[in-house]
């Protein structure tokens, strides 16, 4: 979808429009939104991070999805200057034009990732004043090289059912944290399951309960354990697959992912998606740092691991 394309749904007589849904579990679903809604979501941002008329707003996403979308909305509501850009994995290369100050960007992991390995970008980056990242999970070597960024970078937390996020937690400085800061008007809780549950009547018709796995303190700060539906039934015993991830994360330099599969023994196991080609090595590290029943069952090459059009794994590859 075009900028153009969108502006005339936005301003058309529907009080609603369509989205679809990132896709990171399944195939993308189409979703009916309320504009209204999306209108107060985007004052929740504005008014949280302080963002006045005048200021630039650096569109780098696709318009196919809500992270895109809201953008443009939080543009007109806050009367900001909108800056479009080609969705890419490199938002910061414009060269035929010098690039503006930029006071608010959003971005995926793997756009702020690439944008780190070009100088020029890299100051670039740099200089946004409020940046914030969401679309997936921030790998903690790239969130360690932003913690001397000068100016505020977030990570963000939410879904398209939210309407873009309904929490923030700061990546930098004195600050930093890794623990979600929900923005006024949102209350959350967990469930019997210990799945965060978010109550947004501003944007969502009754409490919404999520997949995530949480903990929670007494003000209202949570922090994600990992995805329900990423726990994996081994032979009885259930391991949850970001605390293996983060557990690799510092010992494997490629690129990789950890899913599951069905076994006929074990009812499911672990499989190890990974970039390098030395599956040996790959399979040593994992014997060497992991507990025995936390080791992948099968180790598998893969030239490029599997993402949605948004960033996000996609866990479901086959």
């Amino acid at each position: 979808m075009s900028l153009e394309e969108f502006l005339a749904e936005w301003h058309n007589d529907s009080p609603t429009l369509l989205v679809h849904t990132s896709g990171s579990t399944g195939k993308p679903k189409p979703m009916w939104v309320e504009k209204r809604r999306m209108e107060a979501s985007a004052r929740m941002t504005l008014d949280f991070l302080g963002l006045c008329e005048g200021d630039t707003a650096l569109l780098c996403l696709p318009l196919d999805y809500i992270a895109g979308k809201m953008m443009v909305v939080r543009s007109l509501v806050g009367h900001l200057r909108l800056l479009p850009m080609p969705p890419s994995g490199h938002p910061l290369s414009s060269t035929s034009h010098p690039l503006p100050l930029i006071t608010f960007a959003a971005m995926v992991p793997m756009q702020v990732y690439n944008s780190m390995q070009v100088p020029e970008e890299y100051e670039r980056l740099r200089q946004i004043r409020h940046l914030i990242i969401g679309g997936g999970a921030i790998d903690e070597r790239l969130e360690r090289r932003l913690l001397d960024f000068p100016h505020a970078v977030w990570s963000t937390y939410g879904m398209t059912e939210t309407l873009s996020h309904i929490a923030l937690r700061r990546l930098n400085g004195g600050s930093a944290s890794s623990w979600y800061t929900p923005l006024p008007g949102i209350h959350v809780s967990a469930n019997e399951d210990d799945c965060l549950v978010v109550d947004a009547p501003q944007l969502h018709d009754g409490p919404l309960v999520t997949n995530d796995i949480v903990e929670l303190l007494s003000e209202g700060r949570f922090r994600i354990l990992g995805r329900k539906d990423n726990v994996v039934c081994s032979g009885g015993i259930k391991i949850q697959i970001e605390e293996v991830e983060r557990r690799l994360a510092t010992h494997l330099s490629s690129p990789f992912v950890l899913t599951k599969c069905k076994d006929e023994r074990l009812g499911e196991v672990l499989v190890l998606l990974t970039e390098d080609q030395n599956l040996n090595a790959v399979d040593d590290i994992c014997r060497r740092v992991l507990p025995k029943y936390w080791q992948p069952r099968e180790i598998r090459f893969v030239e490029k691991i599997p993402m949605t059009e948004t960033g996000k794994v996609k866990r479901s590859f086959t």
